[in-house]
């Protein structure tokens, strides 16, 4: 298993930066492939993945992703209320096939993986992203790793007993810590490229300890789900992994936070 998990993980390595050079169009459609498998995934969870209400969601998914490359909607809450709308029409008059439980899924299915890691794209379109969305990866899958390995050799105390035993709060810290020191390394050797300053640097480092605590919060949600639904996994599309929301749980939250810092301080 472990080596599986392994040789797994080094080929979304690999995709992931090809995908991250290449950008513009081939990243845009890759992230919307892999959010709209997501949300298949989340959607079956409810057992409505290949209803009428999922079908809606998946379009509205296509439309958003398209507007972010071609901006044919000038206010994108047009789309979330057009979306509402429709989905609150095929309730009604479908009643009682759906249940109301059925729109709220689907609607926030909708924006938990599809606009959430939507933002991986936005980062590669800012001024220095090819560089800045880098640090999406160094969040959440470095934190994953350093909070597993420190997890292993030292952790005691249990974060979430309940949701997760597995995870210690010394683990969190060692994967806080390593997702921090691993940006500020990352930074410092492209300092040139990224033409960054030290300022820049600190102030980039600060935000990846924030991306990888907030990182937590994404896994254990996904975590949350799936014990409240009692399965194991959301899938089995990527081997030793599961599937979409398995392995993006945690950059799906992690995203947008970057985005957002970076956007604004740097």
């Amino acid at each position: 298993m472990f080596k599986t998990r392994l040789l797994s993980g080094i080929v979304l390595v690999i995709l992931a930066l090809v995908l991250i050079i290449t950008g513009k169009e081939v990243l845009l459609f890759s992230t919307l492939a892999i959010s709209c498998i997501g949300m298949y995934e989340l959607y079956r969870v409810f057992k409505i993945e290949k209803s009428l209400l999922a079908a809606l969601g998946y379009i509205a998914a296509i439309v958003f992703y398209c507007n972010l490359e071609w901006n044919f909607i000038p206010d994108i809450m047009i789309l979330f209320m057009a979306f509402m709308i429709l989905l609150m029409f095929v309730f009604v008059f479908a009643y009682p096939k759906y249940h109301a439980n059925d729109v709220m899924a689907v609607f926030f299915g909708l924006f938990y993986v599809a606009i959430m890691l939507s933002y991986v794209y936005q980062i590669r379109m800012l001024e220095r992203g090819l560089y800045l969305a880098f640090l999406v990866f160094l969040c959440s899958w470095g934190c994953d790793t350093c909070a597993y390995c420190v997890g292993m050799l030292i952790g005691k105390h249990k974060m979430s007993p309940k949701l997760s035993p597995k995870k210690s709060v010394e683990g969190a810290i060692g994967g806080v810590v390593g997702s921090a020191l691993l940006t500020a390394l990352y930074c410092f050797i492209f300092r040139s490229q990224m033409n960054l300053t030290g300022t820049e640097i600190g102030i980039l480092t600060v935000i990846a300890a924030i991306a990888g605590l907030i990182s937590m919060v994404g896994d254990l949600t996904a975590s949350a789900i799936k014990r409240f639904f009692d399965i194991k996994d959301y899938g089995h599309l990527i081997p030793g992994h599961g599937g979409i929301m398995d392995r993006f749980d945690s950059m799906i939250i992690t995203a947008p936070i970057i985005y957002f810092l970076a956007y604004h301080f740097i």
